[in-house]
């Protein structure tokens, strides 16, 4: 589902320890530490700015080989000083197979090991949870770059307050109503052809959703990135990227 997952951080040191420390512990090790971004394939962390603030209240759930491995993410976070924000166990609630530990990252947003059956077979990260402010707008402007993201509505089961998204490998995110919503984050779902770039930013502006960059190539990522980008009704950045690589 996600070419990448970035958060902006209040202290990148802290948080590249802190994300270092529990990945390490289930096999995810880091493909960029240089330049802007600390790197772990689709999961990103950089400093915030002033024009680009801290992400608050997110939940990002790791895939995890085992139930040991959620163990020893949640024992390593742990030894090191880091937060408990649940223990690790059975999540029924979740699904009958569901197995989780969760931590708090330096900024204070969940951080989860997870294993199931069905784990994404390439992807690092399992699902991320989104905090929304209207859950019916933000489904509306989910639903409208489906199309072109990559993405279908999932079921909500006993769950009322809360929509799925997946692709199709169960990668999946939540929109959950309720709270504060979670702000900042930066979101890009990829793709092999520039006409979804074009569809997705096109389909967004025209049912009146906030531009932040126009389709194009954006050399200072690498040559051939091809991307656009939109602000969901919560002000998330989001994005739809093609690499141009083979």
């Amino acid at each position: 589902m996600f070419d990448h997952v970035t958060i902006r951080v209040s202290d990148r040191a802290a948080s590249q320890r802190f994300y270092r420390t529990v990945l390490d512990a289930i096999g995810v090790t880091p493909t960029n530490e240089r330049g802007e971004y600390s790197e772990w394939d689709d999961f990103g962390v950089a400093q915030a700015t002033d024009d680009k603030p801290v992400t608050r209240r997110l939940h990002i759930g790791f895939a995890a080989p085992s139930r040991e491995a959620v163990h020893a993410f949640h024992e390593a976070g742990l030894a090191a000083g880091y937060r408990d924000d649940g223990a690790p166990g059975p999540r029924p609630e979740y699904g009958p197979d569901y197995y989780g530990g969760f931590l708090l990252d330096p900024d204070g947003n969940s951080a989860e090991a997870v294993h199931h059956d069905d784990m994404p077979p390439r992807a690092n990260i399992d699902h991320l949870w989104i905090r929304v402010s209207d859950l019916d707008a933000a489904v509306r402007f989910y639903d409208a770059i489906a199309p072109h993201a990559g993405l279908r509505r999932g079921a909500t089961g006993s769950e009322p307050r809360r929509q799925q998204f997946l692709d199709a490998e169960h990668v999946s995110f939540s929109l959950v109503a309720g709270g504060e919503p979670t702000e900042h984050v930066h979101l890009a779902f990829p793709t092999d052809d520039d006409a979804d770039v074009h569809g997705f930013h096109a389909a967004a502006t025209g049912a009146g959703y906030r531009d932040n960059g126009a389709p194009g190539e954006r050399r200072e990522y690498h040559p051939g990135y091809y991307g656009a980008f939109v602000l969901d009704p919560d002000g998330n950045n989001v994005e739809v990227v093609n690499h141009h690589r083979s």
